[in-house]
């Protein structure tokens, strides 16, 4: 059976090294310009190609989204960016959903690998099979087709073509992610990367000879939010997802921090590995879910893969996300019995705080000391990103890039069983 890969979101070269190491077989990226998610940090044209290195040298591969629907602005400016990913950069294959982009690529880059964007809307192995006879090596199947749908059409096309889909994250209300709302509302462009993110707001009905007075639509006391998709989480769900024979599993989620990069890397990487091993026996560790529920998130639920919205409604019931753990730091190094950390949010001396490291499980430790860079005792690291030295209340191991956090409101805590 092949190896389905892994591919995790990499918003910035932090996020692009927590993912490596946390598991990712591959990241996705993008520079400044041309990519649909221009409020994460991304990478400029430095940061890329030392970011790129960096992964090439863990044996992760990185693709570059490119996969606005351009316009002639647009296209008029983007081949320098393409021969820059292709061949100075070295990525491994360009995302794109605009034919015209897709023009300049093949024109520019003949040999650089193209990933075919959700955001085109590929439903049907026809067009599958069109983009391949254009030169495509990857379809990112549109978030509407379902398992069944997905087992056809893997069926109906050449074997050298993958099929990606998104297994984890943000859903769209739109078809493909083909919204208006956000152009009409704010004049900021959802396909040029600038979404607003209109779906998520609580919205009234007024009557037309009536404008000013507003009626709520109201599910419960709440309020409503008509436009607003829970999120997509199929971990426990894995096994349906390779036997499809989806090649590549990507999660969603460039805009989220460091912290979420990590947990959702770490959940998916275990969970094909544990499929891999032992096909038959695939069991769902409850610690998925426990690391699922501490990540910025709204409600989950399994997206179009086994019903569509219009049999099962699919609204996130409230405007705020869920967000139980608080990142208090993250480790940097260890010198003696003291571990060297960045500060994410205050932490205090005597905290007791969750890990959630690349491998393995940890139960909860608690800092019984704290100094600053210069070894002056402090009792709490107030500053962001101030690096500061603690000691905890047992001998452990915690590499470079474990996170530690303070319980939430929902925190259950890893279970003792695998601590």
């Amino acid at each position: 059976m092949k190896r389905p890969e892994v591919l995790s979101p990499a918003g910035d070269p932090e996020k692009l090294r927590t993912a490596v190491a946390y598991g990712a077989d591959a990241v996705y990226m993008s520079g400044k310009s041309f990519g649909l998610r221009t409020f994460s940090g991304n990478f400029d044209h430095a940061q890329m190609k030392e970011s790129i290195s960096y992964a090439h040298g863990k044996g992760v591969k990185c693709y570059v989204t490119m996969n606005i629907m351009a316009t002639e602005e647009d296209i008029s400016k983007v081949g320098d960016e393409i021969d820059f990913v292709a061949n100075e950069a070295k990525a491994d294959a360009i995302l794109v959903s605009d034919p015209g982009i897709f023009s300049k690529i093949r024109d520019i880059a003949p040999q650089m690998q193209i990933h075919i964007s959700t955001q085109a809307s590929t439903t049907n192995s026809e067009a599958c099979r069109f983009w391949y006879k254009m030169g495509a090596s990857r379809i990112v199947l549109a978030r509407e087709v379902s398992l069944e749908q997905i087992r056809k059409i893997k069926n109906n096309i050449p074997e050298d073509l993958e099929i990606e889909c998104f297994v984890h994250g943000a859903m769209c209300m739109a078809y493909s992610g083909r919204c208006m709302l956000s152009n009409y509302f704010t004049g900021r462009r959802a396909n040029g990367g600038a979404c607003a993110q209109p779906c998520r707001w609580g919205y009234t009905v007024s009557e037309e000879k009536r404008p000013d007075i507003h009626l709520p639509v109201e599910e419960d006391p709440r309020g409503t939010y008509i436009f607003s998709s829970k999120d997509l989480c199929m971990v426990d769900h894995i096994p349906d997802m390779i036997e499809a024979g989806i090649d590549s599993l990507k999660i969603e989620g460039r805009i989220k921090g460091a912290y979420y990069a990590a947990a959702a890397t770490k959940v998916y990487r275990e969970a094909v590995d544990l499929y891999l091993s032992d096909p038959s026996g695939f069991k769902a560790d409850p610690n998925w879910g426990i690391l699922l529920d501490k990540v910025v998130h709204r409600d989950y639920y399994t997206g179009f893969f086994y019903t569509s919205p219009s049999e099962t409604a699919a609204i996130a019931p409230e405007k705020t996300y869920n967000k139980p753990a608080f990142v208090t730091c993250r480790v940097e190094g260890r010198e003696g019995d003291l571990y060297r950390v960045s500060q994410i949010n205050k932490v205090y001396n005597g905290d007791t705080l969750n890990v959630l490291k690349p491998e393995g499980y940890e139960a909860p430790v608690r800092i019984t000391g704290m100094w600053d860079q210069d070894m002056n005792v402090i009792d709490s690291a107030p500053h962001p990103q101030m690096i500061f030295y603690i000691r905890l209340d047992r001998d452990t191991d915690l590499p470079e890039m474990s996170f530690l956090s303070r319980d939430g409101d929902k925190d259950e805590g890893i279970l003792p069983n695998n601590g």
